[in-house]
């Protein structure tokens, strides 16, 4: 079962969508929170340094979709104290 999901569809025109995807990389480079206007809503997320990305592509029913998916974990990582000790020597 999932915490959250937030979903949402609608038609956008090419300038709207990469106002959103500029949204989006700017919070992605500068790290921390993010917040992106989403229509009528914000969608505020903190945002870690090391994240795992998946791009995929299908081709078919007329249509192109692509996805592009940032996934990381809810829970700050941790350093386990060993590897901690070990680098600061």
């Amino acid at each position: 079962m999932k915490d959250l999901k937030f979903e949402q569809k609608r038609s956008l025109s090419r300038l709207e969508a990469a106002d959103q995807l500029s949204a989006l990389a700017a919070a992605l480079r500068h790290g921390g929170d993010a917040d992106l206007e989403l229509g009528p809503g914000r969608l505020s997320l903190r945002v870690p340094d090391d994240l795992r990305s998946e791009i995929e592509v299908e081709v078919g029913n007329g249509e192109i979709e692509l996805e592009i998916e940032f996934k990381w974990p809810t829970a700050p990582s941790r350093t386990a104290p060993s590897q901690a000790a070990a680098g600061t020597e």
